[in-house]
């Protein structure tokens, strides 16, 4: 028996495939595992960056306080009200699952509500596509889509010569890797 546990049933994202969908956005009430917590002193206008730029819905709001959005399940901002916001955004981020095909919906999304808000996308050495966002409130927030995965393609070549060989059988075959 392995002692890691196979949480993937658990998790909102897709298999990465070329044609992965994405899940809807999850309106259920759970104990939140983690969220991220972002001061701004416009709550309706960073509230308006979130859900039409980067996809967020508002769960619910407290006038004046705090607005709680979410994206997929597990993916929770608490907008909270503040004095001020940094000057610029912080080198911390918080990244955020996607699929490929919510990547360029997402750049344009949200180069509509804030023109120079984006950065990328690009690809990484770890096989995914990333897009770096700044928000109103100056938030560094990256969407981040991996990309399928090719077992015989050059991101392979690169996790095994670090010493990782990607599971052939898919998510199951973690004992190798323990």
């Amino acid at each position: 028996m392995s002692e890691h546990y196979n949480a993937f049933e658990i998790s909102p994202v897709p298999d990465p495939r070329p044609d992965a969908v994405a899940p809807e956005p999850f309106r259920g009430i759970y104990g939140m595992p983690a969220f991220v917590t972002i001061p701004t002193t416009d709550l309706t206008a960073s509230a308006d960056f979130w859900v039409r730029g980067l996809g967020f819905i508002e769960l619910f709001g407290i006038p004046g306080s705090l607005v709680h959005l979410r994206r997929w399940a597990f993916q929770d901002v608490l907008l909270v009200s503040a004095e001020s916001v940094p000057e610029r955004a912080p080198a911390m981020s918080v990244s955020f699952a996607c699929v490929l095909s919510q990547i360029d919906p997402l750049v344009e999304a949200c180069r509509a509500v804030s023109p120079d808000s984006v950065e990328g996308p690009r690809d990484t050495p770890w096989n995914t596509r990333d897009v770096e966002v700044s928000t109103p409130e100056n938030a560094r927030v990256v969407l981040t889509a991996a990309k399928p995965f090719d077992p015989a393609g050059q991101q392979a070549r690169n996790l095994e010569a670090i010493g990782i060989t990607p599971p052939v059988t898919g998510h199951g075959d973690n004992e190798q890797h323990a």
